[in-house]
């Protein structure tokens, strides 16, 4: 499925397009740890809740990807973004400003997946 999201990213960036900079392990799953917080916080009724759902499905597979390309097994992939994700909810509740920052550098690079 991600192969999916990343050639729709691709064909849509158009060729003129800068190539996305490759990120690490550990930020992936940090995006994916904030974006699933802040969409489980919002819901998903609004604009702006759906948008953040489509986040939370593009870095978890991204993340999960990138698990599987550096030879991690699948149950530590997944106990690392349960991870990411509670401290995210954490600290979006606590209203912290670095996680907030954080979380808006990770949507401004999610690709509009419609």
């Amino acid at each position: 499925m991600f192969a999916i999201l990343l050639a729709t990213t691709v064909a849509f960036a158009g060729q003129d397009a800068p190539r996305p900079a490759l990120i690490s392990y550990e930020e992936t799953v940090r995006c994916a740890g904030l974006a699933q917080a802040a969409s489980e916080l919002e819901g998903g009724e609004s604009t702006d809740g759906k948008a953040l759902f489509d986040a939370a499905l593009y870095w978890s597979l991204a993340a999960t990807q990138a698990a599987s390309a550096a030879g991690k097994p699948a149950q530590a992939a997944d106990a690392d973004q349960t991870r990411a994700r509670i401290l995210a909810v954490q600290q979006l509740n606590a209203a912290n400003a670095q996680a907030r920052a954080e979380l808006e550098r990770c949507r401004a690079r999610t690709p509009d997946l419609g």
